[in-house]
């Protein structure tokens, strides 16, 4: 397994980040869309001939207007007037049409967008979202959506048809007078762009610093709020108001620097627009004056103008907000282009999820050696086997790698060297999808949706029946807890499950993973957090879910693996001993000094409260 460089990818140029759009904006197969576009395009043009169309006709009535003759007075400029307003209804109409017909794919767009990268989230390993922060990932998905919608609308219709636009009055007026008013127009338009887009590329690192702190105070915000519980118990309000503020204080300082910039960039344009804008009027009426220009040829060049100089003016604003959707955009696609250091052969084999499919799976670790760092390798030469429908469980002391070997075996990571199989194959052969759904965990520290007590059983199969919830929540012990609520199954649990008990979320895991019905178990510390009493009742609804299944347990409290077919004492990465319960307390090695200094510990709990475990009696019969 080659672990993944912690360098920062390089930076995408704004150019490649705007490419990436094209494969949605013209998708492969999806002949409709592609429809949707040429119409949108076709109507953008139509709109453009219009609006050229405008002035000409404008031109042509003033000059008319300007003869004696009664006849031109009153049917040819009549003719034109109602000419220059149909043209007018058709420009603004054809933009308008063209919106509408554009509005699908835009939105189509959006959601594909959007739903790859959160699929593409999904697939990552585990090791990016231990190092992710929740609150930016969230925000750089909710801007780079935003930008996908600024980018499309202003791009596809501001930039592109003012650019087609400046052209053709280019043309026109060529056409129309000289090449000395064509090139004073098409230089205007050069300096200004180009002053735009150097002036723009100065902003965008202020813009892009913005985003950062931004990010780092919705983070900040976040994760102090998720653990708001941990900042009452130390009385650190304060500190976490004074943390946030200071970056909120940065991002204030940030963001006006971005407001005065864009001020000083609308400054320069304007500028720009009204020297040429004088200069080119004077051309013109100096022409009239030496009778090579009508009045209607000095009002048309000066109505271009106009009519491109307002768009152009708009081009400022539109280029300075692209670049800034692209710096937005650039994040989302750098998350999409974050490698899956855990992927799926190009022929992956599937194996059978559920006991009614299939019976017990055996599993293998074979010389299993993995770390999370090229330098600190965890697990050294790791071997063992669960039988089919046999228990296996996994003691020792905290950082042993106990938890590292349920991450390999869901294929979380993969090993660095030797393997783990189920059923005789590598999990490496398997379709990631079809592995995990042949695993069910109970968890430590269940984190439940914050949703209804329904919604999150039935999480274990999607579509589960009401019926088929309740059996499994029976199963769970948890039924009848469910059915003294005022909501019942339609009790919202609240963030992360804190509106029920430790005990109560645990046994919402365990119907959880009794609706899955999965051949392999995996009890990951699944009781070390609950006192002994709840652990007591936990402990039962435990054996029901593992009953004929394959289960590996990990434990840190002896008592509830006495039981087990065979136990292993993991120490520092390696198998210490082995053994059933008997045979180790008989070896009187390390896990004869664990249980004696947990029987200890826990003979003193259950005395205190008048009762032994079952398993402590049992033990001691033993």
């Amino acid at each position: 397994m080659t672990i993944p460089s912690s360098e920062p990818a390089p930076r995408p140029t704004a150019l490649a980040t705007v490419r990436g759009l094209l494969p949605y904006l013209w998708p492969r197969g999806d002949l409709r869309t592609r429809l949707h576009v040429v119409a949108a395009v076709a109507l953008l043009v139509a709109a453009k001939v219009a609006t050229i169309c405008v002035p000409l006709v404008y031109a042509r009535a003033i000059d008319r207007l300007s003869h004696r003759d009664p006849t031109h007075l009153l049917v040819v400029p009549f003719g034109l007037i109602v000419g220059y307003g149909l043209l007018r209804i058709a420009s603004g109409g054809f933009g308008e049409l063209r919106d509408a017909v554009f509005a699908p794919v835009k939105q189509r767009v959006i959601r594909v967008a959007a739903m790859q990268t959160f699929r593409h989230l999904h697939g990552l390993s585990l090791r990016f979202h231990l190092d992710r922060q929740t609150g930016g990932v969230t925000r750089a998905i909710e801007r780079g959506t935003q930008a996908i919608e600024l980018i499309l609308r202003l791009g596809v219709f501001n930039i592109v048809p003012t650019l087609l636009e400046t052209l053709m009055v280019t043309a026109v007026i060529w056409r129309l007078f000289d090449w000395r008013f064509a090139l004073a127009t098409l230089l205007t338009v050069v300096v200004y762009v180009g002053f735009t887009v150097a002036f723009t590329g100065w902003r965008i690192g202020i813009r892009r610093r913005m985003n950062e702190v931004e990010s780092e105070a919705s983070t900040k915000a976040l994760d102090s709020l998720l653990n708001f519980e941990t900042v009452k118990y130390f009385g650190n309000e304060g500190h976490e108001v004074r943390r946030y503020d200071e970056t909120q204080a940065r991002y204030e300082r940030a963001a006006v620097r971005t407001q005065v910039s864009l001020n000083m960039l609308n400054v320069g344009q304007a500028t720009i627009i009204a020297v040429a804008l004088a200069v080119i009027m004077l051309m013109a009426a100096n022409g009239v004056a030496a009778g090579r220009l009508t009045v209607g040829k000095f009002v048309l060049v000066n109505t271009y103008l106009m009519q491109l100089y307002g768009p152009l003016n708009f081009l400022g604003f539109v280029y300075a907000s692209l670049r800034q959707g692209v710096v937005d955009l650039e994040q989302m696609f750098r998350l999409l282009g974050e490698d899956r250091e855990v992927r799926d052969p190009p022929a992956p084999a599937l194996l059978p999820a559920r006991l009614a499919d299939a019976p017990p799976a055996e599993v293998r670790f074979e010389g299993v050696r993995f770390g999370y760092r090229p330098n600190r390798e965890i697990l050294h030469g790791v071997s063992f086997a669960v039988r089919p429908g046999g228990r296996t469980a996994i003691v020792g002391p905290t950082g042993a790698g106990k938890s590292t070997l349920s991450r390999l075996l869901f294929r979380f990571y993969d090993v660095t060297e030797g393997r783990v199989t189920i059923d005789g194959h590598d999990v490496r052969d398997y379709a990631q999808d079809s592995l995990r759904a042949a695993i069910g965990v109970v968890p430590q520290d269940t984190v439940l949706f914050n949703d209804t007590i329904r919604y999150n059983i039935a999480y274990g199969r999607i579509g589960a029946t009401q019926a088929e919830i309740e059996q499994a929540a029976a199963l769970a012990q948890v039924h009848d807890f469910v059915c003294s609520l005022p909501e019942g199954y339609d009790t919202r649990v609240g963030e992360r499950g804190l509106k029920l008990s430790g005990g109560e979320k645990q046994r919402v895991a365990i119907a959880r993973t009794i609706l899955k019905n999965p051949r392999v178990l995996v009890l990951d510390e699944a009781t070390s957090a609950l006192d002994t009493h709840t652990e007591q009742e936990i402990q039962a609804a435990l054996r029901t879910v593992a009953a004929d299944r394959t289960t590996l347990v990990i434990a840190h409290r002896l008592s509830t693996v006495v039981d087990a077919d065979e136990i292993l004492v993991l120490v520092d990465g390696l198998i210490a001993e082995r053994g059933t319960h008997r045979s180790l307390l008989e070896a009187d090695g390390l896990y004869a000094r664990m249980w004696a200094a947990q029987s200890e510990e826990e003979d003193a709990e259950a005395h205190a409260d008048g009762v032994l475990s079952p398993e402590l009696q049992g033990a001691a019969l033993a």
